[in-house]
């Protein structure tokens, strides 16, 4: 696939800075997988939309305040953003500006009188750009909760607001570790999933920590070149099993996000039964792909150049998914992370 195949324009202005105020309230263009054919809802529709026999699965990622502003040795200006403690107080992390900051040297991080130190422990990793921190003293995971700010995407182009720590969050967040939400679980609220089970909705939770590669856009070309960064997941034997039940009786399986596509793929086996374990994926999907768990999709508007757009081209159908992303664009659809959502069925 041409790294041309996955840009399209996409005004600034149709990249949602904010979320609606009431999480269902977000609009959903439910596309037919088969015919492409789209219709226009409300996501609190979900409930006549889904069956009672479908059984829906959620990414309970919970996102850390991962992004520290601090001062280089020399007084200047740094931007931290974490993306996973490797050991205690030990965080591979990206810098910025990084070029410059030298292995051991140490950055300071501080508001209201609390003061946190980090040392440098390597050189960019090539590539990547990746670092290692150690954050010196006791109370380090206190500190990060007080001085870290929400690492909203590059493309919501503003700072972090206060209320982000509620609305870039799922009300089903549990298991803290990663550095971006599964957005398509941001338009659920706790009255929507009660109604949902209510109606026999069948919900399975896998964890898969959302890393800084779900913003990396695409720049090689052809894409089948582009490298993933390595995302740790979990499929709870409970999800497992129930998956593999739902499959055996011919019932759906209905995915919500792309994080929980990329982590289910990567624990099937050779039987496509789901193997309920711990570990780590840098799965990259695009056309062609042949899913093996997935019989819908609920997913948001994607970027251009986008591993994401890839994906769920590989689900839809490219020329399909190009029509309905047409068809959001004139219909005032709002796109990205805060913004409206689809199903794919």
């Amino acid at each position: 696939m041409k790294l041309s195949d996955l840009d399209y324009p996409l005004p600034k202005e149709k990249i949602a800075l904010f979320p609606t105020d009431d999480r269902p309230a977000a609009k959903l263009l439910c596309v037919d997988r088969a015919s492409g054919v789209c219709r226009h809802k409300l996501f609190r529709d979900l409930p006549e939309l889904l069956r009672p026999t479908d059984l829906l699965v959620l990414n309970n990622t919970k996102v850390l305040p991962a992004r520290l502003f601090g001062e280089k040795p020399t007084g200047g200006k740094v931007e931290a953003l974490l993306l996973k403690e490797l050991e205690r107080n030990t965080w591979e992390a990206l810098l910025k500006p990084g070029g410059r900051i030298g292995d051991g040297s140490i950055l300071t991080f501080s508001k209201d009188r609390i003061v946190l130190e980090a040392k440098v422990l390597s050189n960019p990793v090539s590539g990547t750009g990746k670092r290692l921190l150690l954050f010196q003293g006791i109370g380090v995971k206190e500190k990060l909760r007080v001085l870290g700010h929400i690492p909203l995407p590059p493309y919501i182009d503003r700072p972090d607001q206060p209320a982000d720590y509620e609305t870039y969050q799922t009300v089903f967040a549990k298991e803290e570790g990663a550095v971006a939400a599964p957005t398509a679980g941001l338009h659920f609220d706790k009255p929507l999933l009660k109604k949902l089970t209510g109606m026999d909705v069948e919900i399975a939770d896998v964890t898969l920590h959302v890393s800084y590669g779900t913003f990396q856009p695409i720049t090689v070309d052809p894409i089948e070149e582009h490298q993933m960064f390595e995302e740790e997941y979990e499929i709870p034997a409970e999800t497992a099993r129930k998956i593999n039940a739902a499959k055996r009786a011919g019932r759906r399986v209905i995915v919500c996000g792309t994080t929980c596509v990329r982590a289910l793929e990567s624990s099937v086996n050779e039987e496509e039964a789901v193997i309920a374990q711990r570990g780590k994926t840098s799965i990259f999907i695009y056309p062609p792909y042949d899913f093996k768990i997935v019989d819908g999709l609920i997913t948001n508007f994607h970027m251009p150049k986008s591993t994401l757009l890839a994906m769920v081209s590989a689900f839809l159908g490219y020329e399909k998914l190009m029509a309905a992303y047409n068809t959001a664009l004139k219909e005032n659809y709002r796109f990205a992370s805060y913004g409206d959502a689809m199903l794919i069925l």
